[in-house]
């Protein structure tokens, strides 16, 4: 049987395989960009704030690497991750397809999916931690799933909001720009709750930066603007907070 590390590295493969034919093909003769731009929603953020992807598979290959190493062939958080990784990688690969030949309510199904394994992942790696976290732990194990965490969260907000918009919903009387500010106040709300409960300033800055791009592309809409602008301080805020309880809780 294969070491879980083999089947890790061959999952993320397979994940960075489908996003450079999602973008060179492009796989359904669009990108993810342009699809962006067919089904929109007023929490959907700037172009560049996509570009966050090439920091989270940075990470994702300093796991797979660091779990090829003596402390991450002993490390506890590694092998917690267990299977959860490459499913995570199925469901990446699938939203891709889903999303790229536009069966746009199915593509939220499978965002929710890879939500769902990214929270397992997250919270067993954050159970499996010992009182005293290595440095490679850290930013090896801890960091790339917080990234991807926060940035998945983002992702199926936009996802849904996306196939809402293309559904015609009518928001049950409500237009869309008072929607748009509540969905990012729960968003705010998941993202605070992560820092305080898990002292992780990683994932409210993932959720900064997706409100100051959706800032920067809903320019012609001033309350989602301002309610971006101002969930974002605080986010930042909270970030800064957290990262200060985590290094108490270190030394």
């Amino acid at each position: 049987m294969l070491a879980m590390r083999y089947v890790h590295a061959i999952g993320l493969v397979l994940v960075l395989v489908m996003n450079v034919l999602a973008q060179r093909l492009p796989l359904g003769g669009r990108t993810t960009g342009e699809l962006s731009a067919k089904y929109p929603s007023l929490v959907t953020p700037a172009g560049y704030a996509f570009s966050i992807w090439l920091l989270i598979y940075a990470f994702l290959i300093g796991f797979v690497i660091y779990s090829f190493t003596h402390a991450g062939r002993n490390s506890k958080a590694v092998k917690a991750v267990g299977f959860y990784f490459p499913l995570s990688c199925v469901f990446n690969a699938g939203w891709l397809l889903a999303w790229h030949y536009e069966y746009v309510y199915e593509s939220v199904f499978v965002m929710l999916a890879l939500l769902l394994t990214i929270i397992a992942i997250y919270t067993r790696v954050r159970a499996a931690g010992e009182t005293y976290v290595s440095m490679g732990e850290r930013w090896f194990v801890r960091v790339p799933f917080s990234l991807y965490l926060g940035w998945i969260c983002v992702a199926t907000i936009v996802n849904i909001s996306s196939a809402l918009h293309a559904s015609q919903w009518d928001g049950f009387g409500l237009s869309e720009t008072l929607w748009a500010p509540i969905v990012l106040a729960v968003g705010a709300v998941i993202a605070l709750a992560i820092a305080f409960t898990r002292r992780d300033a990683v994932v409210p800055l993932v959720f900064v930066w997706a409100y100051v791009a959706i800032c920067m592309k809903q320019q012609d809409h001033p309350g989602v603007v301002y309610t971006a602008a101002v969930l974002a301080v605080v986010l930042a805020a909270a970030a800064v907070l957290a990262f200060l309880r985590s290094m108490r809780t270190a030394s």
